[in-house]
């Protein structure tokens, strides 16, 4: 079976673009294995701040800060991005600020919280405006009934970029601990080396996909572009009530992407914290962690095409509670490694199946702006997931089994929501908002 195969692609696109457009996951995942997961939030947790009771807090704090900063712009970004075709121009511009953000995470060493926040925050911001902006593209590549695998083919080769980046880490870590160097000194040259390989591997991007968008009336017609796409956001939150299948998605991502983000940004801490493990032992297990959830997310394509969106996406918030039980039960490594790889089975599928489903809840005009919404609820997500796993850690004195206990709340929410979620018929009321006479009029 050949990768990319021609007839899941929409006309006019070549095989090289899909690959260009697969290769940002490649290029961004380095990022959140080795920044968010595997090394920088432990080495922030029990070296920055120095294992202090609110050190877990202020590590969600920061985190939730920047996903407030990402709710406030994102939609206007997204505005502005379909108004003036500009969404390959904006994705570069966050990739820069990403890069260069994580590249001076460099420059934390213990005591350094501030800094260390600032560029934290930075660096989540910009690499969220990118994940959105290249999220958009996908249902100008892919057909509409193979949303799901072009979708998991991006988010698999996604986990393979991590692996990369996670390998070559590792490797220096094993040996910096080998010629006795401490934390400080190994953590700040894994982020120059992830800072790097973001950079060199989204090239590949920018020089193969294609901006097939045009600007629209509303961008051209005289004025301030950003007044245009103000009025544009005001005109999508109204808009976006009519698609009532859409909004019981936000909602359900709302309540899943939650659980999820606290398994992205607080597993190390967890393995960390509540079960001991070295950083080299937490390194490895995500490790495990990527290679699982490629699996999941490119063959979960392929079963999401074929049962369906809202079915597939169900299956796997099922998985998310059976791994928040096995990890809340394990005493030992050998019952935490097993739900680690469930987590990376979830994790690679539910996050490319709600990609998909967002791709064919949203009109053809304004799917750079209805991406923006749904980046809206995951970072909604972001902060209620962390800050809610860091708060019971406070209130309890540091019990960490309560916290994922409280964060498998999260999954069975999710599970119930999706429920209000009708496919077809969501689908039905895009299809109709793309017909000539719904399109809104984008010239007043």
């Amino acid at each position: 079976m050949p990768l990319f195969p021609q007839d899941a692609l929409n006309p006019g696109v070549r095989k090289r673009e899909v690959f260009g457009w697969s290769m940002y996951d490649f290029a961004n995942s380095g990022y959140t294995t080795v920044v968010l997961t595997a090394v920088f939030s432990a080495y922030f947790v029990g070296s920055v701040a120095d294992g202090q009771d609110w050190a877990t807090l202020a590590w969600s704090s920061a985190l939730a800060f920047s996903s407030l900063l990402v709710m406030l712009t994102m939609p206007a970004i997204g505005a502005y991005a379909d108004l003036r075709a500009a969404k390959k121009r904006l994705l570069l511009l966050s990739t820069s600020g990403c890069v260069l953000a994580t590249a001076a995470l460099a420059g934390a060493g213990p005591g350094d919280i501030v800094w260390a926040v600032v560029f934290v925050v930075l660096s989540n911001v910009f690499f969220t405006y990118g994940e959105s902006l290249v999220a958009a593209f996908l249902p100008e590549l892919a057909r509409p009934d193979s949303l799901g695998r072009v979708s998991g083919w991006g988010w698999s080769f996604g986990y393979f970029g991590g692996m990369l980046t996670l390998g070559l880490c590792l490797a220096y870590v094993l040996w910096a601990q080998g010629q006795g160097l401490p934390a400080s000194h190994f953590v700040p040259v894994t982020m120059l080396v992830t800072a790097a390989i973001f950079g060199l591997a989204a090239s590949v991007t920018f020089v193969l996909l294609r901006e097939r968008a045009q600007p629209q009336r509303a961008a051209t017609a005289g004025g301030s572009g950003l007044r245009a796409s103000l009025a544009r956001l005001h005109g999508t939150w109204t808009q976006a009530q009519q698609y009532r299948d859409f909004a019981a998605l936000l909602v359900c991502s709302v309540a899943y992407q939650a659980g999820i983000s606290v398994v992205v940004t607080l597993s190390a801490v967890y393995a960390d914290q509540a079960l001991g493990f070295e950083k080299t032992e937490t390194m490895m297990l995500i490790f495990i962690v990527n290679i699982a959830a490629a699996v999941g997310a490119f063959a979960w394509g392929y079963v999401q095409d074929l049962i369906g969106h809202r079915p597939a996406l169900g299956i796997t918030l099922a998985g998310w509670i059976l791994m928040t039980l096995l990890a809340a039960l394990a005493t030992g490594p050998a019952l935490f490694w097993v739900a680690a790889t469930v987590a990376g089975l979830c994790m690679g599928s539910s996050q490319s199946a709600g990609r998909a489903m967002v791709g064919v809840l949203s009109p053809q005009a304004q799917r750079a702006e209805f991406y923006g919404l749904w980046t809206i609820s995951i970072r909604l997500a972001a902060i209620l997931g962390p800050m809610t796993y860091g708060l019971v850690t406070w209130l309890t004195g540091g019990e960490h089994r309560i916290a994922i206990i409280s964060t498998g709340l999260f999954f069975v929410l999710g599970l119930l929501l999706l429920a209000r979620v009708d496919v077809a018929r969501g689908i039905a009321a895009a299809e109709r908002a793309n017909l000539p006479d719904n399109l809104p009029d984008r010239t007043r």
